[in-house]
């Protein structure tokens, strides 16, 4: 059966992610052990033993996430049958090249780790502020954030992820203007997130910058599939604009009802499988296309179900 690859972004992480397919597929291990000793950080140990609040950490989460995807990723191998298209949540889109055979596991782990290190100094040194706004159509948030930014403060609709979720990004100021028209325009909730900065926002373009530089200099070949581009929306198939949509995606929203709908439309009729910790896009994907077939694989109990 033809695939969709879904692979999660930052939040998905938590204590004990992994160590399960570790345990169970000597490919998972040595996938971890590999990033590992590229890294110089025992970054296994930190998913599988904590303490949470250095898991939590921007650039440990992200290659944290990437590495759980990769993992599963080589102890499903070739099983996964043919695949039509990728896409991955912010970070995720990196977990997706790897899948499509542009990055390898430890190019795109060391990438993500300097990406989140990145992000954490621009958010050090302009501090920022994100808020996910449940129960609003997009375009009467997209509107508060209008209303909520002045010239020294902004607000933005940063990732655009169901027709009645998005998360709000920006300077403290403007995020908390923003919030409250949200709610008088009838959002049933505004829930402030724990973030090290004001991701996918202008804030970003310190880190975007730094990123640039950084993804210059990658070993980065065009995808053996199309990976619809979170900044865009739209298939990538070379390396170069892969190149110039990531360093992109730092300052742009996440547009991931058009991706999840721009996926459906190459390929009507397949199964999206979430490859990685976590099943929230699986919920995402039920709110914006109508009975899709989905899986969930980020388990050792998933993926032998799976191989199964």
């Amino acid at each position: 059966m033809v695939s969709i690859l879904l692979f999660p972004g930052q939040g998905s992480q938590k204590v004990g992610m992994g160590k399960d397919l570790a345990d169970a597929y000597p490919a998972a291990r040595a996938t971890f052990d590999s990033i590992d000793a590229a890294l110089g950080v025992p970054l296994s140990r930190i998913m599988w033993e904590g303490p949470d609040g250095e898991l939590q950490q921007t650039q440990n989460a992200q290659p944290a996430i990437l590495a759980h995807s990769a993992a599963v990723l080589a102890a499903t191998a070739d099983r996964l049958g043919p695949v039509a298209a990728a896409a991955g949540h912010s970070l995720g889109e990196y977990s997706a090249y790897v899948a499509a055979g542009s990055l390898s596991p430890v190019e795109a782990a060391r990438l993500v780790r300097r990406r989140g290190e990145l992000m954490q100094e621009a958010g050090s040194k302009r501090p920022g502020a994100m808020a996910a706004v449940l129960g609003l159509e997009t375009g009467s948030v997209e509107r508060a954030c209008r209303e909520a930014s002045t010239e020294n403060e902004v607000a933005v609709a940063a990732n655009l992820n169901a027709p009645d979720q998005t998360v709000i990004s920006g300077d403290p100021g403007a995020i908390e203007r923003a919030g409250e028209g949200c709610r008088a325009a009838g959002a049933r909730r505004v829930l402030p997130l724990k973030v090290s900065g004001a991701f996918h926002s202008p804030l970003m373009e310190p880190a975007a910058a730094g990123l640039r530089e950084v993804l210059a200099g990658a070993a980065l070949a065009a995808p053996r599939f199309p990976v619809v581009a979170n900044a865009s929306a739209t298939p990538v198939d070379n390396a170069p604009e892969a190149r110039r949509r990531l360093a992109e995606q730092l300052t742009a929203p996440v547009r991931w009802v058009e991706c999840v709908q721009a996926l459906a439309g190459l390929a009507p009729g397949v199964r999206f499988i979430e490859v990685g910790p976590g099943a929230v896009l699986g919920g995402l994907l039920k709110r914006i296309l109508p009975n899709p077939e989905y899986v969930a694989l980020g388990t050792a109990a998933d993926v032998e179900k799976f191989l199964a």
